[in-house]
């Protein structure tokens, strides 16, 4: 896949690349329906990260299938399912035309549902939460990173994909959902939620002032959305000119999003180092650099957690490897894979891992996590203590913070 094929653009729950190039139906004597499914055995093929095709005969798989009489579209998307499955692989899948847009207006900024993001438990196949979105139905029902989600509305988790448990979450505002959730192995509660509009309003800002007088601005990024870059920004800028000395970049909860989002707000606060490493099936690496426009070089810290995830890992990674900010918190979620994106002619999508990436000091982070500087627990609070002296993750970037500043002040 050359670089002209593919342009950093969308991504959910993790970095996503797209290709925009689309697939056009080959001059060979097949049907429409065994065009879209040979299409999306070429595009697996092509890019998919393990050459092996989780040692499958990849050749085979694609003239078994063909030969496979398909009298209709629902026909041919299980087919290709079907296709997929042998990878053994959530994360490459089929976006029917309504998930596909349904995604693309995700990352627009609102969507209709319970707001969460999701992955799926290795071990089993349950349900398993990345982290609710911010002002969320999920997220005012306190449902946490980790927590496992075992049914939806009755229906058992491991049966279903990643799209169709997302789709059977979605729904008209003001009707219900139950979810059967296991936290912590302890016994399952069923929880009812109502579904509502999800504004993924990406960024919280506050400028505190602490007891000794340093001024220290709070950003708390949920999700790297299509505003978020601009946003963090505009409020860097906003705090620079009322005096802020530190800043406090909270990124707990944050699951991810557009990748491009996250490595242009890395640049803002470093004007020089790699941001993050991608490595393809041959082993190849590509990277992104800071280009010199960080709008400020006072101290920093990044808070993260469990629920720290994908896109947001990959900037709590750039900042910690260039030594620009320490990490507080406990270690996060561990997503370091990338899909690709890209569009099919009848207007579904494919989803496709094609890389993984690896922080700037080569730390392969998927199911492992990043290790934060200073391992703070956070405790039971609320939503609203988030940022204030009762949050004491927050109250220990704070006390770092402060100490950073009084040696800056007496240079």
């Amino acid at each position: 896949m050359t670089k002209q094929m593919v342009r950093w653009f969308v991504a959910i729950a993790l970095g996503i690349v797209v290709w925009l190039g689309g697939s056009s139906p080959a001059a060979i004597a097949l049907t429409e329906e065994h065009q879209l499914l040979s299409d999306v055995w070429r595009i697996v093929n092509r890019a998919y990260i393990d050459e092996s095709f989780n040692q499958q005969n990849w050749w085979f798989v694609r003239q078994r299938l063909l030969k496979r009489p398909l009298e209709s579209r629902e026909e041919t998307y299980a087919a290709i399912q079907e296709m997929l499955a042998l990878l053994d692989d959530p994360y490459t899948r089929l976006l029917r035309p309504e998930q596909y847009r349904s995604l693309q207006t995700s990352t627009a900024g609102e969507l209709t549902g319970v707001g969460l993001q999701i992955t799926k438990r290795e071990s089993d196949g349950v349900l398993q939460i990345i982290a609710p979105v911010e002002g969320s139905p999920a997220a005012m029902a306190d449902l946490r990173p980790r927590d496992c989600i075992l049914e939806i509305d009755g229906v058992a988790t491991p049966t279903l994909t990643l799209d169709e448990a997302a789709q059977r979450m979605r729904g008209p505002i003001g009707s219900s959902v139950v979810l059967k959730v296991e936290r912590d192995r302890d016994l399952p509660i069923e929880i009812t939620l109502t579904r509502d509009v999800v504004n993924l309003n990406p960024v919280v800002t506050k400028l505190n002032v602490t007891p000794d007088g340093t001024q220290i601005g709070y950003i708390r990024l949920s999700q790297f959305n299509a505003n978020a870059a601009a946003e963090v920004a505009a409020t860097i800028k906003d705090y620079e000119a009322k005096g802020a000395e530190a800043y406090v970049l909270d990124l707990r909860g944050n699951p991810g999003g557009l990748l491009s989002a996250g490595i242009e707000i890395a640049r803002l606060w470093l004007d020089e180092g790699t941001i993050v490493y991608t490595v393809d099936r041959q082993g190849v690496l590509d990277s992104f650099e800071a280009n010199g426009g960080a709008l400020t070089d006072d101290p920093l810290i990044v808070l993260v957690n469990e629920g720290t995830a994908s896109a947001s890992e990959i900037l709590a990674g750039a900042l910690q490897d260039n030594h620009r900010a320490q990490l507080v918190g406990t270690v996060t979620f561990g997503k370091g894979l990338i899909q690709s994106l890209f569009d099919l002619f009848d207007g579904s999508g494919l989803a496709v891992t094609v890389a993984k990436y690896e922080t700037p000091a080569h730390h392969d982070i998927n199911r492992s996590g990043i290790r934060p500087d200073y391992k703070v627990p956070l405790g039971s609070i609320t939503r609203e203590q988030l940022g204030t002296p009762d949050d004491p993750q927050y109250q220990a970037a704070v006390d770092l913070l402060s100490q950073a500043v009084v040696v800056a002040r007496a240079a």
